[in-house]
């Protein structure tokens, strides 16, 4: 994911969909979903740390919350977030790697990561987050998905403000990730919120 290592790329794409009305409906059901007194939490692709900031909001008896990428410049603005908040450790970590030396969670977040990478590795990842969740937590994945028709990828593309789709987009439909999560062993599995390309991915253990 090299151009995600460009300073000038990360701002480009922070400044377009940060503050998209549709994800923030997508980020306001994801509050929703969250478990009742989670004390261990992680934000997979945490990018410049906007789904770690809500957990900690919504959740304050976390009392550490992991967050990695794989991004230079992500993880500076990241680090830049929570620079005075001791319960957040940030750590460069590329999501095709085993994420269980991180340890279990309570909670499990990821925004609009998971889809970067190959449709075995996502496999094994969901995989992975099932057995680090502890009982009762829960893992949600606000995520960009596949569109029924290329008609309709078009005009989800051009409502995001993107001319061309990213070459590093993986894309898999709801359904088919609805079922990795439970073959996982993932529960109460369900898609709690879509608008067009983004889709909120939810299970718990």
């Amino acid at each position: 994911m090299t151009h995600w290592h460009d300073p000038a790329t990360v701002d480009e794409y922070l400044g377009r969909i940060g503050n998209l009305p549709p994800r923030l409906a997508g980020e306001a059901v994801l509050r929703d979903v969250l478990p009742e007194r989670p004390t261990r939490a992680a934000d997979l692709g945490c990018g410049d740390g906007r789904l770690a900031a809500l957990v900690l909001e919504v959740c304050p008896s976390v009392r550490e919350l992991v967050a990695v990428d794989a991004s230079p410049p992500m993880l500076a603005k990241v680090r830049e977030r929570f620079a005075a908040d001791g319960r957040v450790h940030v750590t460069e970590c590329d999501l095709n790697d085993d994420i269980a030396p991180l340890g279990r969670f309570d909670v499990i977040v990821s925004g609009f990561a998971i889809h970067h990478l190959d449709d075995a590795r996502k496999r094994s990842l969901i995989d992975e987050v099932a057995q680090q969740l502890n009982a009762g937590g829960v893992f949600a994945n606000l995520e960009v998905v596949k569109s029924a028709t290329p008609e309709l990828h078009a005009a989800f593309r051009r409502m995001i403000g993107r001319e061309h789709d990213d070459p590093e987009d993986k894309l898999v439909d709801v359904e088919t990730q609805l079922t990795w999560m439970r073959a996982a062993g993932l529960e109460q599995v369900d898609c709690l919120w879509r608008w067009r390309g983004f889709a909120l991915l939810v299970g718990g253990r």
